[in-house]
């Protein structure tokens, strides 16, 4: 908590130590004697009458009048809460003596207890270091109740796929001598996350909804060194990462479970549940990048990287209760599973490509890449079944091999009356096999490929700087994907315009379609994507009035066969959405008794319809005033409403405005 409202008051401090400058001197002649003197330092590029810190800061308070409708559903979509507010603060610091650095920067965005808040840092001193601090804080909350509620129809609304979760990332980066031959650097990043949910306990006849306790965490260290002269540049770099995870469940009183029914003429339940899981992984990579100019009208480009990852997973569970084997029609009181894995991951990655300009009006690139995994893994698995007297000891082991490549070449022309065109063609092709011993579950496939040939192809025209037309299209034909879902016989076409109408209007259009379709045997997976957008801009002279505002038409229809896990028949899953989001922003200057300062009002927000399969409708309206009262200092209100409503799921919807007044200080 100290830490927090600190980081309110530090930018404060730093912007009342601000002190008029004194008048420039002209500086004295050079002598003889300081002519002939040994080179100084040199000069600061800050003049002694510029700001040694610039910048703003906006903090105030945030009220609410109260959420109407599901609050676990504003949660999920908005989870903006009540309370003293750092909106954010961005100021520079610039060291005319160039003690520690030279500039440092510091930039914070929405600290208070928002869901996302932000925290930067720049630091430098050229020819000396460089150092790059980044640090978020995420709260992920999730509870749709319509999603993986299968106790919905008896007025039990529970999603068994929940979570509430706080995750936090850092980066943090520090080169030496950047910009001379050799500049080595060291790199930390840390992705981490702690929380709880609801998952769930399945077993033969039934599942129950559980908590459970989950925690994550994956730390990557990196050092390098940078080489580079005018025409060349080459990164090498070793690392390693570290990641953990953890997740556990302990259910002292269970209950009857999603399903009522007796399987078998008995009743399934859960009295007592202890789980855990733990997953360990390590590894280190290699990487070197490089690029080249050997010449004026050559550009070349490579990466390559291995990596060699080990991951172990520990899994332990007892469960008490009434339970069946179907398979065997047996029933027991008790089951504990005991599982142990272990995996190695092999993977080789490499890029190469080329930019050759031998003429004004003529370029072509070609680009290679390559991946390579092998993943080797072995399990043994423990069950024993209490009453039954049964005990199995499984040993297995799996292999993964897959290889993806991907080359793609281009070439433009420049045309007559400033139109160029573009012609393209991109292979993709890749094996992948793969083997579990012993075989459980459903076949499929040990060994798949992926082929796909794509012809690319483009043109723009920028007659003047009042206007400009592109179009972009691509055609592929597939014989084979990783995925169902995967790009296999497709056409993809995009086009856009933009328009000076006068010399303070501007147009821009944007139509895009996509449509999929993978006839292989078993997967009847189709997909069609309409898009069409228009922004307008309107910036009248005078600086009083300033109008943004864009419509989209969008339109999703997707149908994919799926098994039906009660009866075992394949059946069509139908999607369908059709929405029109509108967005605006008008903005204006008002007369402000501060001299060389006005008032600035803005209003406007966005709204979504859509229509289909789920329809739904989303408003969010805002109006917010700045008003200064000095130079330095002023006043700003913001209201904002939000407001969901869907016509299948009523009780998802949500509504609630939210005020926010506070103080700005700007240098």
């Amino acid at each position: 908590m100290k830490t927090r409202y600190a980081l309110f008051f530090l930018p404060l401090a730093l912007f009342a130590q601000d002190k008029p400058a004194q008048d420039a001197k002209p500086a004295a002649p050079p002598t003889e004697a300081t002519a002939a003197a040994p080179a100084a330092e040199a000069p600061s590029p800050v003049p002694s009458s510029e700001k040694w810190v610039t910048g703003y800061l906006e903090m105030g308070y945030r009220s609410q009048t109260g959420i109407g409708g599901s609050e676990s559903t504003y949660r999920s979509i908005v989870n903006l809460g009540e309370g003293l507010k750092l909106s954010g603060t961005d100021f520079t610091i610039l060291d005319p003596k160039k003690r520690l650095f030279e500039r440092l920067r510091i930039r914070a965005y929405d600290w208070g207890g928002d869901p996302w808040s932000t925290f930067h840092i720049f630091a430098e001193k050229r020819g000396i270091y460089k150092f790059l601090g980044d640090f978020r804080n995420l709260t992920y909350f999730n509870n749709l109740t319509s999603y993986a509620d299968p106790t919905l129809a008896r007025g039990i609304v529970l999603n068994q796929q929940s979570f509430d979760t706080r995750r936090r990332a850092g980066s943090y980066s520090l080169e030496l001598f950047n910009g001379r031959l050799f500049s080595p650097y060291i790199m930390y990043d840390r992705d981490s996350s702690k929380g709880r949910g609801i998952s769930v306990f399945r077993t033969d006849g039934n599942e129950f909804p559980i908590p459970e306790l989950s925690r994550d965490a994956t730390d990557l260290y990196r050092a390098g060194v940078h080489i580079s002269t005018r025409r060349y540049h080459v990164t090498l770099e070793q690392g390693a990462s570290i990641f953990r995870n953890d997740l556990s469940t302990n259910v002292t009183s269970g209950g009857p479970g999603n399903n009522l029914n007796p399987v078998l003429g008995q009743q399934i339940t859960l009295s007592t549940l202890q789980r855990s899981t733990g997953v360990r992984g390590n590894g280190g990579f290699s990487r070197i990048t490089g690029t080249a100019t050997p010449f004026t009208w050559l550009d070349i480009y490579g990466h390559y990287m291995y990596a060699n990852p080990h991951n172990e997973v520990n899994f332990q569970q007892l469960a008490t209760g009434s339970f069946v084997v179907l398979s065997q029609a047996l029933f027991y009181t008790t089951g504990q599973s005991i599982l142990t894995a272990t995996a190695n991951l092999p993977h080789k990655s490499a890029n190469f490509g080329w930019d050759l300009h031998p003429t004004r009006r003529l370029r072509a690139t070609q680009s290679w890449n390559t991946d390579k995994l092998n993943s080797h893994a072995s399990s043994s698995s423990l069950e024993r079944l209490a009453l039954a007297a049964t005990s199995t000891l499984i040993n297995g082991n799996s292999l993964l091999t897959t290889n993806e490549n991907r080359l793609e070449t281009n070439v433009f022309v420049e045309g007559p009356r400033s139109v160029t065109f573009r012609a393209g063609h991109r292979v993709v092709w890749g094996e992948a096999e793969g083997l579990i011993l012993p075989a459980a579950g459903l076949p499929g496939a040990q060994f798949s490929s992926l082929r796909r040939q794509v012809g690319l192809g483009g043109v723009t025209w920028r007659p003047g700087n009042r206007w400009s037309v592109a179009a972009d299209a691509e055609v592929g034909k597939g014989g084979g994907a990783w995925f169902r879902t995967s790009l296999y016989d497709y056409q993809k076409v995009r086009a856009t315009g933009n328009v000076k109408l006068t010399s303070t209007l501007r147009l821009s259009l944007d139509y895009r379609t996509l449509h999929n379709d993978n006839p292989y045997s078993g997967a009847s997976y189709r997909f069609d994507l309409h898009q069409e957008a228009a922004s307008i801009n309107w910036m009248p002279k005078g600086d009083k009035l300033d109008l943004q505002a864009s419509y989209e038409h969008c339109s999703y229809n997707s149908s994919i066969a799926y098994l039906q896990p009660q009866i075992l028949v394949s059946t069509l899953s139908n999607y369908r959405e059709y929405c029109h989001t509108i967005s605006g922003l008008v903005s204006g200057n008002l007369r402000s008794p501060v001299k060389g300062q006005s008032i600035k009002v803005m209003a406007g927000g966005s709204a979504v319809l859509t229509a289909g399969s789920r329809p739904t409708t989303y408003y969010q309206p805002t109006v917010r005033v700045n008003a200064p009262l000095t130079k330095s200092f002023g006043l700003f209100a913001e209201w904002r409403y939000y407001g969901l409503g869907e016509s299948f799921y009523l009780y998802e919807a949500f509504r609630t405005h939210i005020l926010t007044t506070g103080v700005r200080f700007t240098r």
